[in-house]
């Protein structure tokens, strides 16, 4: 899981359409303000990704996993493969 900063996204939209997991809703989308939240939390914990890494080989697998977030999010920031 990845996430934005709220306070720092300037809305252009660019990353919704590029997101293959079609995770990435606008801020302004009714119900979206868990995730806005979530995403301020973790933006403020976790390391800043500055660079793209390997996409992971089962990343395809997740796509259609159903609750992702309330049975598989682990507080911890993944571990940086290159």
């Amino acid at each position: 899981m990845l996430v934005i900063n709220p306070d720092e996204c300037i809305d252009c939209g660019v990353c919704e359409p590029e997101c293959p997991a079609e995770a990435i809703i606008a801020d302004t989308t009714q119900g979206s303000e868990k995730w806005v939240e979530i995403n301020r939390l973790y933006a403020s914990k976790w390391p800043n990704i500055t660079h793209k890494g390997v996409t992971p080989a089962d990343a395809d697998q997740w796509l259609t996993v159903k609750n992702k977030f309330q049975e598989h999010f682990s507080e911890n920031p993944g571990e940086e493969k290159s």
